[in-house]
């Protein structure tokens, strides 16, 4: 939803001092005085049949979209997946953020109206879904009305409790980061363009300028209390674990009350405040709603968890913890509307351990990389090299040699050698259920690993841990390779030497099989490329049928069919 910003850096920002004189409010409505909000109610549980509902971000169109873009989006699609590889129904949200002073002026430098700007960017980013190969249901647009109504009405939701007054509000402010930034956090510079004095964030290194302003606010202060309480309730909320325990830190220090509107004399381009025309809401207000909106709300009593809420996972960057963690609980829990599960958090991708920049040059265009190496070479790379804690690196040549060895190499050699012309992969399935077969120490192996690598994969993706999720799956892919060489099928050419034979293909096949089914969340159209060539039968695609013995039906007519799942890269 926005350029990235190191928590830590975020939340010392929205926390101005009034120590240091920067940011002061001074109510001038006539709400009653407010005390700590009542306990929350608690919600009935959501029923078993609930659709597993996940998100991405919804991403801001004043740029066009990068790599991260594209990693987030890939993510997402791998875990909605992996419900339905289970048989769950599963919603997946994704969408673009239209608001903002940065749209504003975005549009305005590009001479155009913003509806229009936004329709262009709009389209960009449902493009680089479609390419990615996203399971979408939902691409959620913040400018349509649908949205505009439902931000509204949780406004004045807010406002009837008493969680919105009016306040003087002056601080440093970056339109770039939609941040206010106390003293400590600015610093008076030179651009190095123009030779120009600016005052920037010593973080981001983005401009700010002194801002004074009345507009209202959100008591952000009185909801620390609940959710700490929540946090300690609930100790998975966010991972990676440390992640969480930075945005309790900071909760523990202490929250100031959040300003959640501009004038509109500076901010046209928005949701208006309800019976307020001269007041736009915060865009974070209004972006992080999205998710409600898009499962229905306002909801109609009894149809609350018909289009997923709550959302079972919402997928962000790290740069956005804090409006997800902090903000969008605080919110939610001010209405006791049920809160999401979790928020899971990713790393960014750097390139030469360098970030990326237009600047610098760096920047990946996710299209030119899609068509360069293909989808699902890429969502490959993404989700195996990718990083969760700890940035990952890009690097042209690492998406190459994982194409060569992993792919090509690895799995695509495997399929080949299992469909070869001098092998009878029909037949050897048929004699495997006449238990006619010495099983040697290693055929028990490859049987137990064939057993295992489900369970064993679906353990870490429950955990979000999609890189060694798909490196357990690729384990399975690496060790039957080293079987059938060592075992060298191809040698046992005597009459008396077939059965042996067709164990080995049995076994092989049986392995290529589950890594088949298993690789369908990350590899969509390989996976089906090579479950084709095993003629495994389309009902039988499963997470139930990924082990060992679970199918004997496949591998009708497939002798000697084999085809190149993974040709030579073009490079």
């Amino acid at each position: 939803m926005r350029a990235p910003l190191a928590l830590h850096a975020s939340l010392r920002a929205v926390r101005l001092r009034s120590s240091a004189r920067l940011f002061t409010i001074n109510a001038v409505s006539t709400c009653k005085s407010y005390s700590t909000a009542p306990p929350p109610t608690t919600p009935a549980a959501p029923p078993k049949d609930k659709p597993y509902y996940i998100t991405t971000p919804i991403f801001y169109v004043n740029a066009a979209p990068h790599v991260g873009h594209l990693y987030t989006v890939v993510l997402t699609d791998i875990l909605k997946r992996w419900q339905q590889l289970q048989g769950r129904k599963t919603l997946l949200c994704t969408g673009t953020d239209e608001h903002g002073m940065k749209i504003q002026q975005a549009a305005a430098a590009a001479e155009m109206e913003p509806k229009k700007f936004c329709d262009s960017g709009a389209n960009t980013f449902l493009s680089l879904a479609n390419q990615a190969m996203c399971m979408y249901d939902t691409f959620i647009r913040t400018s349509g009305p649908r949205h505009h109504d439902a931000v509204q009405y949780f406004w004045q939701k807010l406002q009837q409790r008493d969680y919105i007054y009016t306040g003087k509000h002056e601080g440093w402010y970056s339109v770039a980061d939609e941040t206010f930034y106390p003293e400590s956090a600015i610093e008076h510079t030179l651009d190095p363009a123009t030779g120009r004095k600016i005052v920037v964030s010593r973080e981001t290194r983005r401009t700010v300028e002194w801002t004074s302003e009345t507009n209202y606010h959100f008591r952000l202060s009185a909801m620390a209390p609940r959710l700490l309480e929540y946090y300690k309730a609930n100790p998975a909320f966010v991972e990676p674990d440390f992640r969480y325990k930075e945005v309790i830190t900071e909760v523990e220090k202490g929250l100031e009350d959040l300003s959640i509107s501009r004038p509109r004399d500076r901010l046209s381009w928005g949701i208006p405040v309800p019976n307020d025309p001269s007041q736009t809401i915060y865009v974070w207000l209004d972006a992080l709603i999205n998710y409600l909106t898009a499962s229905g709300y306002p909801w109609t009593p009894g149809q609350e968890h018909v289009a997923g809420w709550p959302a079972d996972a919402h997928i962000v960057g790290k740069d956005i913890v804090k409006f997800h963690a902090i903000y969008w609980p605080a919110f939610l829990l001010a209405l006791d509307l049920p809160l999401p599960k979790q928020v899971f958090t990713h790393a960014h991708w750097t390139m030469n351990h360098k970030k990326m920049s237009k600047s610098d040059g760096n920047v990946v265009n996710p299209f030119y990389a899609i068509q360069r190496y293909g989808v699902d070479t890429m969502r490959y790379y993404l989700a195996h090299d990718g990083g969760i804690r700890d940035d990952g690196d890009y690097s042209n040549e690492m998406i190459v040699s994982r194409y060569k060895s992993d792919l090509k190499s690895g799995l695509g050699n495997l399929v080949n050698r299992v469909c070869g012309v001098n092998f009878d992969l029909e037949t050897a399935i048929q004699e495997s259920t006449q238990d006619v077969w010495k099983m040697e120490t290693r055929d028990r192996l490859m049987q137990a690993l064939a057993s295992a690598t489900a369970e064993d994969a679906n353990e870490l993706m429950k955990q979000f841990d999609i890189p060694n999720a798909l490196k357990t799956i690729m384990k399975l892919v690496h060790e039957t390779n080293k079987y059938i060489q060592h075992q060298a099928p191809w040698a046992l050419k005597a009459r008396e030497q077939k059965p042996e034979q067709n164990k080995i293909i049995f076994l092989s096949a049986e392995c290529v099989r589950v890594a088949g089914i298993l690789l369908r969340p990350f590899m969509p159209s390989k996976s089906k490329e090579i479950l084709d060539q095993l003629a495994v039968d389309t009902k039988k695609r499963s997470f139930k049928y990924a082990t060992y013995g679970a199918d004997d039906s496949y591998g009708v007519g497939t002798k000697g069919k084999k085809g190149l799942v993974f040709p030579p890269l073009s490079e």
